[in-house]
């Protein structure tokens, strides 16, 4: 371990200071806090010099792997590169002054912008009306469900309780859907990944709400069935909810809406290349047909006679309101951003690019690698492990010996149509150069698989933390550097 790899707590000495302070002029005064909030004792802090807490902190923030910092191959969750316009729009002082109350007529260009984003979004969605709302995708999921429930309550259709979810759906599908109160049927898939057509038509009745389908679908397929099954659904009065976590290839190319899909949810920190990870913030706005428009949570931006923008609670026949305000403004605009830079040219390129890095990785890796399911991908695909599993390495093993180069690893063990899987997606902003070095770390793996198995079922072996025992950390987090009790 080197020096500044220690905790702070261990870089501590008694008496050392980082900071001087005036003497309090009002140290004999009466404190207005009520006494049951004042500390009897001094908190057991580390006393150390200010040059030690940045190296502190600037360390640990190197130990961090995100995208400005390596290749993130994350399959189904799209990480790709923020531009840093994004982020200085987003901290303009006109926009990162605002206040959430704020009387209407003195945030007109801010409301300007949640029309103008809305419009984009539609366009390239082919949706008729969005919501800005939501603060995350799953949070969307749960407000475009909600919109479902509300169209057929408002039209006394009481018994569509059923939402059906194909067993390669994400899992915050059937989550999401039990949130609702909705009851989850499981439709299958064929041997080639798609939606079993066959499967679907008993489960069509008038008791089911709709379907919730991800278009081209978690291995990255895209669901050619797709407007027989829409068809299928709308005739049994159920609706198509589209699950927006891989709307990355399909943009600029082809829109949800033009396939018969009624609501759909975008995660903003895949597709438009808003900031991923780390707890939030977010945003999952929410896009509806036409007909639902009315159905979309409260508060609403609608424009008044005279062009002025307000902000309205209760128009039409809302869903109910899902958040305090009208959504993570900062993330919203960062998108808006993207949308601009890119322009309509720039924006029906995303989805060929990320689709061509996607099979170039597949072919060039397939010799070394199990690939369940040959076919042309979209923006992801997914492997069953190695192909040769004689020395016994997993994926997990795969996945750890990647940190040892430099990448993070991909998604693994995810869809859980295989037991082996390892997903993986580069998104259109890595270079060719990257996408050859991925390649030639894989195929080197897969090699040491055969010739040094060890060396994966031990890694990583460079990183700050080595391999943990994960179920132990998940259920028994030890988040304190010392035990208070």
């Amino acid at each position: 371990m080197k020096y500044y790899d220690k905790l702070i707590f261990d870089l501590s000495k008694a008496g050392r200071q980082g900071y001087s302070l005036p003497a309090c002029r009002w140290e004999n005064s009466v404190s207005e806090l009520p006494a049951g909030l004042l500390r009897s004792d001094a908190p057991d802090l580390p006393q150390v010099s200010e040059l030690d807490v940045v190296r502190h902190y600037t360390n640990l923030s190197q130990m961090n792997f995100g995208v400005d910092s390596g290749f993130y191959p994350l399959g189904s969750c799209t990480m790709k590169y923020n531009p840093k316009i994004n982020e200085e729009i987003a901290a303009m002082p006109a926009f990162a002054g605002l206040h959430p109350l704020q009387p209407s007529q003195t945030v007109q260009g801010v409301l300007r912008l949640y029309k103008d984003l809305s419009h984009a979004l539609s366009e390239i969605t082919g949706m008729a009306e969005f919501t800005l709302n939501p603060f995350a995708g799953a949070h969307g999921e749960l407000t475009g469900l909600m919109v479902i429930r509300q169209y057929h309550m408002s039209r006394g259709d009481l018994k569509r309780t059923r939402i059906i979810v194909p067993d390669s759906a994400h899992g915050t599908n059937p989550a999401s859907a039990a949130v609702c109160g909705l009851e989850i049927v499981q439709v299958k898939s064929k041997a080639n990944g798609l939606v079993d057509v066959e499967d679907l038509k008993p489960l069509l009745d008038d008791t089911v709400a709709g379907i919730m389908m991800t278009n081209p679908n978690t291995l990255g397929l895209f669901e050619k069935d797709i407007r027989e099954i829409a068809s299928l659904v709308h005739e049994c009065g159920g609706l198509l909810y589209y699950d927006g976590a891989n709307m990355n290839p399909l943009m600029g190319v082809v829109r949800p809406g033009d396939m018969g899909f009624d609501v759909l949810h975008l995660n903003l920190h895949k597709t438009f290349s808003t900031p991923h990870g780390g707890g939030g913030p977010g945003a999952g706005p929410v896009g509806v047909a036409a007909h639902l428009a009315q159905h979309l949570p409260s508060p609403r931006v609608l424009e008044a006679e005279d062009g002025t923008l307000y902000v309205a609670e209760d128009d039409g026949d809302p869903c109910g309101r899902i958040s305090g305000f009208m959504g993570n403004f900062g993330v919203l605009l960062r998108a808006y951003t993207y949308i601009l830079m890119l322009g309509k040219q720039n924006v029906k390129m995303v989805g060929p690019l990320s689709v061509l890095g996607a099979n170039y990785v597949k072919e060039a890796l397939k010799d070394c690698y199990e690939l369940p399911i040959p076919s042309v991908c979209k923006h992801e695909f997914v492997f069953d492990g190695l192909k040769d599993k004689s020395t016994g390495v997993a994926t997990l093993d795969v996945a750890k010996r990647l940190l040892d180069y430099g990448f993070h690893a991909p998604t693994i063990y995810f869809p859980l149509l295989f037991h082996q899987a390892i997903m993986i997606e580069p998104t259109e902003t890595e270079s060719k150069e990257t996408l050859d070095g991925f390649i030639e770390i894989m195929r080197h793996i897969a090699a040491e698989a055969i010739s040094d198995p060890e060396s994966l079922k031990t890694a990583p072996h460079t990183t700050p933390v080595r391999r943990l025992d994960e179920t132990t950390a998940a259920r028994q987090p030890v988040l304190r550097y010392k035990d208070i009790n």
